[in-house]
């Protein structure tokens, strides 16, 4: 195998591995919140790796541009971390409850503020 091949293997191979990892992640952790944070890191770690492995395999090995696919690459990059936050927040304001091994819930104080505020704020009305 060339230099090249390698850089391949071992990319596909990591990519594998990562979203093996959060299979087990899914599998394992213990509430939704937890469980956002396995598939998040599987789309930004093991998505990416692996489809970055595809694009040196057609870019190196086929002679193929494939330009989508970078946009693909990014696209997923910027939009997972949005979209397990924006699920996260809404599981939380739907009163999903945290483990029982969480030690700190900063969001509550947080929501608690925000609800203070905009009951005033009616009243005012």
């Amino acid at each position: 195998m060339t230099a090249i091949e390698w850089i391949i293997v071992i990319f596909a191979g990591a990519g594998t591995i990562f979203s093996l990892f959060a299979a087990f992640g899914l599998l394992r952790f213990p509430d939704v919140y937890a469980r956002l944070h396995a598939t998040g890191k599987n789309a930004t770690g093991g998505v990416i790796m692996s489809m970055f492995a595809t694009f040196l395999f057609f870019l190196l090995q086929q002679d193929i541009f494939l330009g989508t696919l970078l946009l693909v690459i990014l696209f997923v990059f910027l939009t997972t971390p949005i979209v397990t936050l924006t699920v996260s927040r809404a599981a939380y304001r739907r009163g999903v409850p945290l483990d029982d091994i969480a030690i700190v819930d900063e969001l509550k104080e947080e929501y608690a503020k925000r609800e203070e505020t905009h009951t005033e704020k009616q009243e005012g009305n």
